[in-house]
C-alpha cells in the first residue's frame, strides 16, 4: 500500500499539514473535514474489488442489502471482507481525527458501503440518526462517519451534497429526529456543497450534518466505503452486527484491537441489514 497524508498545494508543492486541533476545529465548524491523497489509487481499486464482491454476495440473499432510495443500496460488512481494513483504520490521519474528536478510547462500530447506481435520485435532506443528548445539551460530537470513494467522482455521478455547519441545528421538529421540514430546505441549499473526491481521498463527517446523495445521471455506480466510529458510550454499536473471527483477531495489531469492540467469533454469520432509514426508501418526494 502507498499512503500520502499530505495534501498538495495549488503550486504543486507540499501543503502545510494541519494540526489535530485544526482538523477538529474544521470539523466542528463545517461538519466535515477531508484528507486528499491518503491512499494510492491502486489500493482503492482493491477496495472496490472487495466492495463489488461483497455487494454481489449480499444481493444473493434476503435482507443482505438495504435500499436507501431508488437504485441506491447500503451493505454492512465484516472487517475480514475488506483487505485494506487495517490500512484504513490505522492510517495516521484517521487516528488523529478519531482521537481529537472522540478521545483516546474511541470505538470502531461500523464498516459498510453505499452504492448509488445509474438512475439513483435525490435523497431528501437528512441526518443519519437523531442528535444525542450530549450534542444537543453540550455541543459535543460523539460519533464520526469516514467516507472513502471507490471511484473518481464526476459531476454527473450523483455526488454527495452536504449543508456545511448544520450538525448542531435543532432537530426537535424533524421527522423521527432525522428529516427536517421542507421549510428549512432553502437554508440547506444556501449552505450546500457538492463533494467530488478522487480515489485515495478520505473524509470524516458528523452524521448529524444535514446531507443527501444526489441524482446519478451517469451510467456508472459510485460506491463509497463507510467507517463508523463512536466515543465511548455513544451507543451506535447496538445498531450494527460487525464481528471478526478469532483467527483474524489474533493477527490484528494491538493498536487496532484496542479500538475494535465487536464480537470475536469462531465463524462469521452473513449480516442481515437492520439499519434501515425508512425516509430514504422512496427518494425525495
Amino acid at each position: 500500500m502507498t499512503t500520502n497524508s499530505t495534501s498538495t498545494s495549488g503550486t504543486g508543492g507540499p501543503a502545510v499539514q494541519p494540526t489535530t486541533e485544526e482538523l477538529v476545529a474544521t470539523l466542528y465548524r463545517d461538519g466535515i473535514v477531508a484528507c486528499r491523497g491518503a491512499f494510492s489509487a491502486e489500493w482503492v481499486d482493491r477496495v472496490r474489488e472487495d466492495v463489488e464482491a461483497a455487494f454481489e454476495e449480499a444481493r444473493s440473499r434476503p435482507d443482505g442489502a438495504v435500499g436507501r432510495g431508488p437504485n441506491r443500496y447500503y451493505v454492512e460488512i465484516h472487517p475480514e471482507q475488506l483487505r485494506g481494513f487495517v490500512d484504513l483504520v490505522d492510517h495516521p490521519w484517521v487516528r488523529r481525527v478519531c482521537t481529537g474528536v472522540l478521545g483516546e478510547d474511541y470505538e470502531i462500530v461500523e464498516l459498510g458501503f453505499d452504492v448509488p447506481f445509474a438512475g439513483a435520485v435525490n435523497q431528501p435532506w437528512h441526518r443519519d440518526f437523531p442528535a444525542p443528548e450530549e450534542t444537543r445539551r453540550d455541543g459535543r460530537l460523539t460519533s464520526l462517519a469516514f467516507n472513502l470513494t471507490a471511484v473518481d467522482t464526476e459531476e454527473d455521478m450523483g455526488p454527495f451534497e452536504i449543508a456545511l455547519g448544520t450538525q448542531f441545528d435543532d432537530g426537535t421538529g424533524f421527522d423521527h429526529g432525522m428529516f427536517p421540514p421542507k421549510s428549512l430546505y432553502p437554508r440547506y441549499e444556501e449552505r450546500a456543497v457538492r463533494k467530488f473526491p478522487r480515489r485515495g481521498d478520505v473524509s470524516a463527517r458528523s452524521a448529524l450534518t444535514i446531507h443527501r446523495g444526489t441524482r446519478n445521471f451517469s451510467d456508472e455506480a459510485r460506491p463509497v466505503l463507510v467507517l463508523g466510529v463512536d466515543a465511548p458510550g455513544a451507543g451506535n454499536a447496538e445498531h450494527h452486527d460487525t464481528a471478526v473471527t478469532r483467527r483474524y483477531w489474533e493477527q490484528l495489531p494491538d493498536r487496532v484491537r484496542a479500538h475494535l469492540r465487536c464480537p470475536v467469533v469462531d465463524e462469521l454469520t452473513p449480516i442481515t441489514q437492520k439499519h434501515t432509514i425508512e425516509g430514504l426508501v422512496m427518494g425525495e418526494a
